[in-house]
């Protein structure tokens, strides 16, 4: 692997949009520190509408500079986190913005003292027409809000979001992996990068041992993962606790204006639907020949044909291809994504792993990938300028107080462009064995996407509902419960290997609590969106397009609900799964 000083400049991102070098970083910072001595001028004084609005719009300064700084100092780390002096420059200006947030957390509570007939009218107000939305929350959250000393001491609190930071540089920086062998006794390295490679691989016995390595490195290291991961569900439970929420979970949906009910209906049509799943599994064996499966088999290639391997131009035309139904404006953002770097392409030496995209208001969307030349590269860069562009339209659409959308929709833009790539693939392939390369690859992601997401955000349900009636947390607990979890998602036709009880340990996730049901939804929505905007539906194109540039100007179930999809009923699920039904009919028919 390379390091980063030896990748050309053509293929990192450009972060001088943020900011120009360290040293405007620290200037910066210097600067933005007296802050925290201006805000509390303004406390006591909120009862004034004038004094208010004039806050509020300082407020809107701090956050705008406080973003593109954060982010400048989130992306040089992520270029190398071994670099001490940039983790430097992250420590500082947590604490710098953590300062500031304990001097304004006066701001929030004066507010939510506000009577119920002001904050009305305050909604009401054309001068506060950009606050609506907000005023609107307060109303909802009043009840959740604590006194303004107790809002204080928590806004103080910032270090318990450290058990993430623990996971990321274990993960990134001190976790290594043994080489792996394949049949033959050959040697293979093993790391984040090539896990997928090698988890693809035609070789039965590579797939399987880099499986059980990947895993069981974890495994290794369980009693400080657990321990970690432990820790923030304690810290979850407490803040959901004292802010008077049923659980972590109803406060994580509280939160996101999403919907409890969407919430178990997923559940409950992912259990009425595993056949879904079962079915895929059993093809999959079917085609590759063997008696039985195991899980360890689940990325094994189903045909001999080679997957192209792909430059990373030629990713980014595959792309624009294949999102053209969305229009020619959309197409040209992608061109310029490329072009003015928005992307930082492949991985280098202390490279922070996976794939991401990042935004601060005024300034374009940033995306980190590791791109390989595979096709899941090609996949993971589509669905990360999915979520790029969702910002970009937002901000461009809304203004700064509703261009940030929640995640409960951020992962529909992505998937959706991940399911036009798709159809595009599959209605162009040439051939049988291609067709069946790409049915593979998107059952895979209903598989990993649909199901699984499912089954991790059942895992973060279990853990933090024992935690919250008061019984204890182990390594053993959390290790046996996801792998009953995997029994029953996987079915008894498909085998387990032990080192799938310590999987858990490796999501990065599980540190934004209940996050990952999301992706599920969002790939429900993505194959709905997807199926009219393929076919040509300029009216679906257009609502979809709408989407894109709601940000947070409604509730994202209604945001959703006015582009078509509508996750509150029934219908939405039951249609996906009949479409993914008769993809699996016609496949067997194929064979």
């Amino acid at each position: 692997m390379l390091e980063r000083k030896e990748i050309e400049e053509k293929y990192k991102w450009d972060t001088t949009k943020f900011c120009k070098d360290e040293k405007e970083f620290y200037k910066r910072l210097k600067a933005f520190e007296k802050n925290k001595d201006i805000i509390v001028k303004y406390e006591g004084k909120l009862k004034d509408d004038k004094v208010l609005l004039e806050g509020l719009k300082f407020e809107d300064k701090v956050a705008e500079e406080s973003a593109k700084l954060g982010v400048y100092a989130f992306l040089r780390q992520s270029e190398d986190v071994r670099n001490s002096s940039v983790n430097e420059m992250a420590e500082e200006y947590e604490r710098v913005t953590s300062e500031y947030g304990i001097a304004s957390s006066f701001f929030d509570v004066e507010v939510c003292e506000f009577s119920d007939d002001r904050l009305k009218k305050l909604i009401n107000n054309p001068k506060f027409k950009d606050y609506k939305r907000g005023f609107e929350n307060v109303l909802k959250k009043k009840k959740h809000t604590l006194s303004k000393k107790e809002e204080k001491l928590l806004s103080g609190m910032s270090f318990l979001g450290g058990f993430s930071s623990n996971f990321d540089k274990f993960d990134d920086g001190d976790l290594k992996f043994n080489k792996v062998r394949d049949s033959k006794g050959k040697l293979h390295e093993l790391n984040h990068s090539t896990y997928r490679e090698l988890a693809e691989s035609k070789d039965v016995v590579l797939r399987k041992n880099a499986y059980v390595e990947f895993n069981g490195a974890y495994g290794r290291y369980i009693n400080f993962l657990a321990n970690n991961y432990i820790s923030d569900v304690k810290a979850d439970c407490y803040f959901a606790k004292v802010r008077g929420y049923e659980s972590a979970l109803s406060a994580s949906i509280f939160n996101e204006e999403a919907s409890v009910d969407v919430y178990n209906r997923l559940i409950r049509k992912i259990h009425e639907n595993i056949d879904v799943f079962y079915d895929y599994m059993e093809i999959k064996r079917k085609m590759l020949g063997q008696k039985s499966i195991s899980i360890t088999d689940s990325f094994a290639p189903i045909t001999k044909a080679i997957p192209k391997k792909y430059t990373y131009d030629e990713a980014i035309e595959l792309i624009k291809t294949a999102v053209a139904p969305l229009g020619e404006d959309y197409v040209k953002l992608i061109q310029r994504a490329k072009d003015e770097r928005w992307i930082d392409v492949y991985p280098n030496k202390g490279k922070g792993s996976g794939a991401y995209s990042i935004h601060a208001y005024g300034v374009t969307p940033m995306v980190l990938t590791n791109f390989t030349g595979n096709l899941e590269s090609v996949f993971t860069l589509a669905h990360e300028l999915g979520h790029a562009l969702h910002s970009y339209y937002s901000m461009k659409k809304q203004n700064q107080q509703n261009s940030d959308y929640v995640i409960f929709v951020a992962e529909v833009a992505s998937t959706t462009n991940e399911m036009l790539l798709m159809r595009y693939l599959m209605k162009n392939a040439t051939k049988k064995e291609e067709l069946y390369y790409y049915l593979d690859r998107l059952f895979s992601d209903v598989k990993s996407t649909i199901y699984r997401q499912t089954m991790f955000s059942e895992f973060e349900e279990l853990i933090h509902a024992i935690y919250e009636k008061g019984e204890p947390l182990s390594k053993d607990r959390l290790c046996n419960e996801y792998y009953k979890l995997n029994e029953f998602y996987f079915g008894k036709k498909v085998k387990l290997v032990p080192e799938v009880k310590y999987e858990w340990a490796r999501i990065p996730h599980f540190f934004r609590s209940f996050y990952v049901y999301k992706y599920a939804t969002g790939l429900i929505c993505a194959l709905n969106f997807s199926d009219k905007i393929f076919a040509g539906d300029t009216n679906a194109r257009d609502k979809y397009k709408e989407f894109l540039s709601a940000g947070s100007s409604d509730t994202p179930i209604k945001i959703l609900q006015n582009a078509g999809s509508d996750l509150e009923s029934d219908e939405i699920f039951d249609e996906v799964f009949a479409y993914l039904r008769g993809l699996l009919v016609k496949w067997k028919a194929l064979c």
